[in-house]
């Protein structure tokens, strides 16, 4: 066995549980538990779940590299509770966050984790524990991950102990704290908030943003700042008319008219709010990444943190900020702290000085032919195997037919990457509507996203900073005026897309798939979405897939090589009927 430290980081203390190994400063497997355990999120966020462990992902991260818990140096945790203080004065719901009895359970539920470890481990690890504070997890999981030896880094989330954002200048294998943010300054829960004000869920600010391209701010624009910054030019919310620990919006309701319930129609009003939200935090970003530019000299910018997936304030930050590179790393929300805490750890504990470099998100597990063979027998289905898979899907897209792709290990974060997607063609305007409405059962106004041969994403999009995060969806770009007509299921109301770009060293079998199609259709990309139900995490093993696909309106799905074909006639891609149609006076 290698002399190389090995090192297993965890997080668990909120959402998205995670396990990431790493050997030295190399990343050896990174396990999200949601994608086994099927609940979205892996578990609620409640102060009596922070020692719920990622089990499953933990397993796996030991099984990938073949050794057990004693073979560890060290466990790392992305969170300290030393730095969590007594809670400050607020509205608060008995017995739940910042209340006395609601910090008493959570403190508690943390401080038994490395009881916990050590059932589900087998061994007591309490001497191979290293707390690492939450915002630290998360900038080390973007630094140490990026191709920059010198980088302005800045995280952003909801909360972590206390604090809810860190701005820090990464050089070489250390990473220096300029300024962290501290509740309630939260750009994270400000949109938890909002979602839940326009009656979606808090864990929903993607549909939020995607709302935010139906309108403009209008009046909703001063007083969206104002929440922001009260009386200074600083994030300094208002906590008073936000009450983030309660479920009350009067003050907000006061500022923006009635509150919108779950499952009422979304209107105009609506995404002039989201409008207003993302118009603003997009100036906090850009304001944070100057003084992030000023305080470190470095032409590099490396994002983390459950904000840092706002691609539309991604895009703006590539267009607008002062930074030549970004790095986005792909799993940056709270799931990313595992990977972080276990490279801190490396470097600082073990003083491991070569980094790492994620050029890859293709980090989860990956499952053999017979895998594959074994869940369409065991399912009754009938299949044929391919000759050459990337050029037969292709030709099927080509025809209008959308069909799940899975392929090789699956990628890490929210965002499916092409092993675990949702194909179908970009030419096609029904295509966006057939998916939402048909196969995925979603919101109506929620956009797709094109991977693109990489090769030609310049001339179809106006990309703006250099980043090899482009590979991971992570920005939101422009379409170039004159292509715009030719992909509309990719392209949102606003002129934009979330796209992925794809190389051959990275991705040859997608790359493959894509430059077929090309070929077939003049157009170097194909619409890509993630391969779930709007009620379950992205799909991880072939049985995972059979259960979506037949839960679904998909034309096919392709398991490797193996094929699968609708037998009842009944595909979605026939056209939409007048009843499948929502007409939303949004874009009115």
């Amino acid at each position: 066995m290698s002399d190389q430290p090995l090192v297993l980081g965890v997080n668990s203390v909120y959402h998205e549980s995670s396990a990431c190994l790493v050997r030295g400063s190399q990343v050896l497997a990174i396990g999200e538990e949601e994608r086994f355990n099927r609940r979205k999120h892996a578990k609620p966020a409640g102060v009596d779940t922070a020692d719920q462990l990622p089990t499953h992902a933990i397993e796996y991260c030991l099984r990938t590299a073949g050794i057990t818990a004693r073979d560890l140096d060290s466990i790392a945790l992305s969170f300290d509770l030393q730095r969590r203080p007594e809670p400050i004065t607020e509205r608060v719901t008995p017995g739940s966050w910042g209340d006395p009895e609601g910090e008493r359970i959570f403190r508690a539920g943390v401080a038994r984790i490395p009881e916990r470890l050590a059932a589900v481990l087998g061994d007591d690890v309490g001497e191979k524990i290293h707390w690492v504070h939450h915002e630290l997890a998360h900038a080390a999981s973007t630094y140490y991950a990026s191709p920059y030896s010198d980088a302005a880094v800045l995280s952003l989330d909801g909360i972590g102990e206390w604090t809810t954002g860190l701005l820090a200048h990464g050089r070489d294998h250390k990473i220096d704290e300029i300024r962290l943010l501290h509740y309630p300054n939260s750009i994270g829960f400000l949109w938890e908030k909002f979602a839940k004000f326009v009656g979606l869920g808090e864990y929903e600010a993607a549909k939020v943003m995607a709302l935010a391209a139906f309108a403009e701010p209008g009046s909703f624009g001063p007083a969206m700042k104002r929440l922001f910054h009260q009386d200074s030019s600083e994030l300094d919310v208002d906590l008073d008319a936000l009450r983030f620990r309660v479920e009350d919006y009067g003050p907000l309701e006061e500022l923006f008219g009635p509150r919108r319930r779950p499952g009422e129609y979304i209107d105009h009003r609506d995404a002039q709010v989201a409008a207003a939200l993302q118009q603003t935090t997009e100036e906090v970003l850009l304001e944070l990444a100057d003084e992030l530019f000023h305080a470190t000299g470095s032409n590099n910018l490396c994002l983390a943190g459950g904000v840092a997936l706002n691609c539309i304030a991604n895009g703006r930050l590539a267009r607008d900020s002062r930074f030549d590179n970004i790095f986005v790393q792909p799993l940056a929300h709270d799931g990313g702290t595992a990977l972080g805490a276990a490279l801190h750890t490396v470097h600082q504990c073990h003083d491991i000085t070569d980094r790492w470099e994620m050029t890859s998100p293709y980090l989860g597990p990956s499952y053999t032919e017979q895998d594959c063979v074994r869940a369409l027998e065991e399912a009754d289905l009938e299949y044929t195997r391919l000759d050459d898979a990337p050029r037969e899907v292709a030709t099927l897209l080509a025809q209008g037919l959308i069909g799940g792709w899975f392929d090789g290990a699956a990628e890490v974060g929210p965002r499916a990457l092409g092993h675990r997607s949702i194909l179908a063609d970009p030419r096609r305007p029904g295509s966006r509507e057939i998916i939402n409405l048909r196969v995925k059962h979603r919101e109506y106004f929620r956009p797709f996203a094109p991977s693109v041969l990489e090769e030609h994403a310049a001339e179809w999009f106006d990309i703006h900073a250099n980043s090899p995060s482009y590979r991971f969806m992570s920005f939101g770009l422009s379409v170039q005026a004159d292509k715009q007509p030719l992909i509309p299921a990719v392209l949102h109301v606003d002129g934009t897309s979330r796209l992925q770009s794809v190389t051959a060293e990275t991705n040859p079998r997608y790359h493959a798939l894509i430059s077929a199609f090309h070929e077939m259709t003049g157009v170097p990309m194909v619409l890509n979405t993630s391969f779930n139900t709007y009620d379950e995490p992205i799909v991880l093993t072939p049985g995972d897939a059979i259960r979506t696909f037949r839960r679904t309106g998909l034309d096919f799905l392709v398991l490797g090589d193996f094929l699968v074909r609708t037998t009842d006639g009944a595909t979605p891609s026939r056209r939409l009927s007048d009843g499948d149609r929502d007409s939303s006076p949004i874009g009115d």
